[in-house]
């Protein structure tokens, strides 16, 4: 009966600090947009990457104008 005296009181001071972490979560826009990083693994990038040849020949091009 005891360790009900300390139990209690720690569990109601324990569920109003979760409750309040969930408030501030909500009302500070943590929760605004969840749907944006399922949305963006299903997108595809427009820009494919360029190939080793072409970076290569870029790269000359590039070394070649600034000499």
């Amino acid at each position: 009966m005891g360790a009900l005296y300390l139990l209690l009181p720690i569990s109601l001071i324990l569920v109003v600090l979760i409750g309040a972490a969930f408030w501030w979560a909500i009302f500070s826009g943590q929760f605004e947009d969840t749907d944006e990083a399922a949305r963006s693994i299903l997108e595809d990038n427009d820009t494919p990457e360029p190939k080793m040849q072409e970076r290569d020949a870029e790269k000359e091009a590039r070394r070649d104008s600034s000499e």
